[in-house]
């Protein structure tokens, strides 16, 4: 069995060798994560980029076992920010040469959310003068629509496949006909041959999720060619058959530490995509995203959605900064970057340069 440094250094990121890659503990551990730091250097240095989240609605046809946000949740006071409200946001971004905007919701799947969503595109585009990147993170689309919002102006799309494993996709999503494996793995394959980069990810200790599973997902990131990945811990929330684990739930401390060795790990395996240090890991560390950002990480998604709608977007518990307004945050993630020896590429999409190579090539 090769060891850690040797696993690195020669390259052998078979399924068994990235399970010993995510036991790696003490020396080993540190090794594997300052690793990774050396590769983000050398492959996309050391900027961060920004994307400011607009979280537009939780509203959300869509029943997943884990989501706070989820069908079913009937404690969740459901909102829809107004298009008004979307382009301050977007303006605010812009004028705050934040480079990109992140617009995710619930998943809504109808002719007037399609057309909304064009809509709004094209004014961002008109207003920034197109020079503001734009990402999409609203679920499973027809091929259709993924296409329309691509000639709108959208460029970037995140889909989590949640889990690669079909079996554990199955553990983590209602048996209704409307949360299949393949259609998931469906729209993936749409979104990359119309030519968006390409995202996806997966929460890090879900109920009856083994190393193996993450591994696997580690080489379906890989075997898939994925342009970015925005990948974190899972964390109950309180109004979901999630809360009370049907399967052994991994201490939260474990989940921490196992994302920033899946972080790091992608790094070496994929130098040169985007992955982002999700939000989730501040949920657990104050620090986390910082943390992940030293592990290989380099996005960042700043929330600049309304204050008074941030409480009613929460898809797991103890998300932060709920009670702030889009403001309050850019001189705090000047300091925290300021802290991973890092330096913010504002004004810059920060586009894959994974991406930028297959198309070249």
């Amino acid at each position: 069995m090769p060891t850690v440094s040797e696993i690195i250094g020669q390259e052998l990121f078979n399924r068994e060798n990235l399970v010993t890659l995510l036991r790696a503990e003490g020396a080993e551990g540190m090794f594997l994560l300052q690793k990774a730091a050396e590769m983000k250097l050398q492959t996309v240095g050391n900027k961060v980029y920004f994307r400011g989240l607009i979280e537009l609605s939780n509203v959300c046809e869509k029943d997943c076992l884990y989501c706070g946000i989820r069908k079913s949740n009937d404690k969740v006071l459901r909102y829809n920010l107004n298009d008004l409200e979307v382009l301050k946001a977007a303006q605010f971004a812009f004028r705050e040469r934040y480079g990109s905007i992140v617009i995710q919701s619930g998943e809504v799947t109808n002719d007037h959310f399609a057309e909304r969503i064009e809509r709004l595109l094209v004014h961002i585009r008109n207003m920034s003068d197109n020079k503001l990147g734009i990402t999409l993170s609203l679920g499973e689309q027809s091929e259709e629509v993924y296409n329309r919002w691509y000639d709108a102006g959208a460029h970037r799309y995140l889909l989590r496949i949640e889990s690669s494993n079909p079996e554990l996709y199955r553990k983590l999503h209602p048996e209704d006909g409307k949360h299949t494996f393949q259609k998931r793995l469906t729209a993936l394959n749409h979104l990359k041959k119309i030519g968006y980069q390409t995202g996806t990810g997966v929460m890090i200790g879900t109920p009856f999720q083994a190393l193996d599973d993450l591994a696997g997902d580690l080489l379906f990131f890989r075997d898939f060619d994925i342009d970015m990945v925005g990948m974190g811990p899972f964390i109950e929330h309180n109004d979901t058959p999630f809360n009370t684990p049907a399967g052994d739930a991994l201490p939260l401390s474990v989940r921490f530490y196992l994302t920033l060795k899946m972080v790091a790990i992608l790094r070496l395996m994929m130098p040169d995509i985007n992955i982002a240090a999700t939000t989730a890991l501040q949920a657990i560390d104050p620090l986390g995203r910082e943390k992940a950002v030293k592990a290989g990480a380099n996005i960042i998604m700043p929330n600049i959605t309304p204050g008074s709608y941030r409480n009613n977007y929460l898809l797991y518990n103890n998300k932060p900064c709920t009670d702030e307004e889009p403001e309050q945050c850019t001189g705090c993630l000047d300091a925290r970057i300021a802290l991973t020896d890092s330096e913010i590429g504002y004004g810059e999409w920060g586009d894959s340069r994974h991406f930028a190579r297959k198309k070249k090539n």
